[in-house]
């Protein structure tokens, strides 16, 4: 009797385990998952407190499948190397005022956007690698979810000191009057 119990239990888990990895193992990849941010080029709105406490952000994937993005957003590109999570300051066709690229002034090529991290200087970003095409969005930071005390949902906003210079929507709207 307690062995065909204890199969039962077995076959139970073993049935359980089949649908939970392949539905686990979707909703990863199609919908969301969690990435610890290291590091302070996303400071001060992203870890705080520096390296003694790492913030965790729910990265939503499904939010990107359609490249639906605007100015101010904070997203995962894909980079084989490293996870990098970076704030939108530029969509394409924007005009946007460098911090040390190559060239002073770029316009966003289209299909691109210019990522930058909020701690000018301690960040690997489109200052250093140029526009980033939005086919390699991999997530959108959706909220903070650890530590406990950092819970929130992560609202759009840009830097007072940056954006672009000219946005496309402006360009379009200037020729559509002239």
């Amino acid at each position: 009797m307690a062995q065909q119990a204890g199969q039962r239990c077995l076959r139970a888990f073993i049935g359980g385990f089949f649908v939970a990895v392949p539905v686990t193992v979707t909703v990863l990849d199609r919908l969301a998952y969690v990435a610890r941010v290291e590091g302070t080029s996303m400071q001060p709105f992203l870890n705080p407190e520096g390296v003694s406490a790492c913030d965790v952000v729910l990265l939503n994937r499904w939010r990107v499948r359609n490249f639906l993005v605007q100015r101010g957003d904070i997203v995962s590109p894909k980079n084989p190397q490293q996870k990098i999570i970076k704030r939108v300051i530029a969509l394409e066709g924007d005009f946007i005022r460098t911090l040390g690229y190559k060239n002073r002034y770029v316009r966003v090529p289209d299909g691109h956007l210019w990522l930058e991290g909020d701690h000018h200087g301690h960040s690997l970003d489109s200052n250093s690698f140029g526009p980033v095409s939005v086919g390699l969005l991999h997530g959108h930071a959706s909220h903070i979810i650890w530590p406990p005390n950092r819970w929130q949902r992560i609202r759009r906003s840009l830097p007072d000191d940056r954006g672009p210079l000219l946005s496309s929507q402006h360009a379009e709207e200037e020729e559509e009057e002239g």
